[in-house]
């Protein structure tokens, strides 16, 4: 299974102090894997600041205040398109504030990479059709977000 990220840094307040290409990557075969998933992948992922989520929301969502991450998912109940050039399939967009990521690490008590980790495979599931709207579908996409961030050895 080949990855493929279109990664954006579109903010200049944090600093990353590990390979953010590596850590999608990572994120995404393990995700992939969990549904069983064997296809190569395409995603897009953009660090913003807080200001510029925020106007992201407001837009997308109608949602007045800033959030840690937005997904834009590609595929729907037929399934996935594809990427003529490469045969990937096309995920979706994942956009995350590094400025809010940093702060829910710090109150978290975790690493910046952790939050972003967890960040990335949460949205990531939301890209593979998941959501949140009933507690039985918060608990199954948290034990798989759990379960991916286990095997990459991403812990709190």
């Amino acid at each position: 299974m080949k990855i493929y990220i279109d990664l954006s840094d579109e903010q200049d307040k944090i600093k990353l102090d590990f390979p953010a290409e590596s850590l999608i990557e990572d994120c995404t075969k393990e995700a992939l894997k969990e549904e069983e998933i064997e296809d190569d992948a395409e995603v897009s992922v953009m660090f913003v600041d807080n200001e510029r989520i925020h106007e992201l929301n407001k837009m997308h969502r109608d949602i007045d205040r800033e959030t840690d991450v937005l997904s834009f998912p590609l595929g729907d109940e037929n399934g996935f398109e594809v990427n003529c050039d490469n045969n990937a399939i096309l995920l979706g967009d994942i956009v995350i504030s590094l400025e809010k990521a940093a702060e829910q690490a710090e109150e978290y008590g975790h690493s910046l990479k952790r939050e972003v980790a967890f960040l990335i495979t949460h949205s990531l599931f939301h890209l593979l059709g998941y959501d949140h709207e009933t507690p039985e579908e918060e608990k199954e996409m948290f034990q798989k977000q759990e379960k991916v961030l286990e095997r990459l050895g991403i812990t709190r």
